[in-house]
């Protein structure tokens, strides 16, 4: 009983500390929580609308017929086009789009009315600058459709010509109904496709940071012999008791994320708000897991160990399977994606939160990110020398 007073006072006494130097030190309270808060509102701001609408694009009309101005009136009518230009001739299109005052432009040939009516199947062409990956796609989109419309719509008017029913002219010109039903991010809204995984990979790259930082302050400042007395040469509570206010900080921190993005924002979560909190917080334990880790892989050497979390937070955004599937990188790129808590916390969440599927499907996630948790418990040996031995290297 006596000892388990010890452990509790020695416990207390290295949060305080902790909690002491924050105070001392503005970048703490900067990583901790002001960044991340930035970090919550400014890409849920940014794409608050979801997905991009009114990007200026022309049209190159040649032709100037009525037929042409249909087509104009139609492209006009997308939600994310916005023709700001009619230009006369190619060159003045391409100019605008060089000097950035639009991403696309639709071309339309001298001739195109009277091909049209003589049956010569005339083309109709469109450019987009893909420079710019979304409105260049998301132009490229609308202006195919407008083509395939315009050329279904000439279609018609000929069919009607020739004294064919309205019926069978429609059983001509689309034989086959298509419907379209997207699942789970039914709005195709970018900010769920972008915010749920941008915003907790930057936060998993602050927690990896600020831990390899907090502990290698105590090598900077040449205080590390004395934080192991004060632990009684006990890592393991020198570790657990230093981290521990970070821990509740950044848990806070991603559970006010999960209530912001599902509560306020409406993201969808089919799994309930209790699921994500737990895995916001498994997720801090995992991230500060694997930054012991790393530091107790270089004890002393604490910007080599910092500047590995950085390249290891910012390689999760790639393997993380968000923009790029997994299963089609190479073998040993799946292998390494494995690595990564972001990886793991990305599975969690589709299968879970978009998916509402039952936490067996991904077992072996949350045990990733359990072995994550329980990484310093391999580097504890080397802690006992690193407190002893090492010194911090300029």
């Amino acid at each position: 009983m006596n000892k388990l007073k010890i452990l509790r006072r020695r416990f207390i006494y290295i949060n305080r500390r902790e909690i002491k130097q924050y105070s001392q030190r503005p970048l703490f309270l900067f990583s901790m929580i002001i960044a991340p808060l930035l970090v919550i509102f400014f890409f849920t701001t940014l794409m608050m609308k979801g997905l991009p609408t009114r990007l200026p694009a022309a049209i190159v009309d040649e032709d100037q017929t009525h037929v042409t101005r249909i087509v104009q009136r139609l492209l006009n009518g997308f939600e994310e086009t916005d023709v700001k230009y009619v230009f006369h001739n190619f060159h003045d299109a391409r100019k605008a789009m060089q000097e950035g005052k639009i991403y696309a432009f639709f071309y339309i040939p001298k001739g195109l009315t009277k091909d049209c009516e003589s049956s010569r199947q005339p083309t109709i062409s469109f450019y987009t600058n893909d420079c710019y990956y979304v409105p260049g796609n998301l132009l490229m989109k609308d202006m195919k459709t407008a083509s395939v419309l315009a050329g279904l719509a000439l279609t018609r008017s000929s069919l009607w010509g020739h004294g064919i029913a309205n019926d069978r002219v429609m059983g001509i010109l689309q034989p086959v109904v298509i419907e379209t039903h997207p699942l789970r991010n039914s709005f195709l809204d970018y900010s769920v496709y972008l915010s749920n995984m941008l915003v907790p990979g930057i936060i998993i790259l602050l927690m990896l940071l600020t831990t390899t930082y907090t502990i290698g302050l105590e090598w900077k400042q040449d205080q590390q012999q004395m934080l192991y007395i004060y632990s009684g040469h006990s890592p393991a509570l020198a570790l657990a008791a230093k981290l521990l206010p970070q821990t509740i900080i950044y848990s806070i921190i991603l559970i006010f994320m999960d209530v912001w993005f599902y509560c306020y924002l409406g993201f969808p979560c089919n799994c309930g708000l209790p699921m994500m909190f737990g895995l916001s917080i498994l997720t801090v334990l995992a991230s500060q897991g694997f930054g012991v880790f790393l530091f107790g892989l270089m004890a002393g050497e604490m910007r080599l160990a910092m500047c590995i979390c950085s390249l290891w937070g910012i390689l999760s955004f790639s393997l993380a399977g968000f923009t790029f599937p997994v299963t089609a990188m190479s073998p040993f790129l799946r292998f390494l994606a494995a690595w990564f808590p972001l990886r793991h916390y990305y599975l969690i969440y589709v299968n879970c939160a978009l998916d509402g599927y039952s936490i067996h499907y991904i077992w072996s996630s949350v045990v990733a990110m359990i072995g994550f948790a329980l990484l310093p418990i391999v580097v504890l040996p080397r802690y006992h020398k690193a407190f002893l031995k090492f010194k911090y290297i300029q």
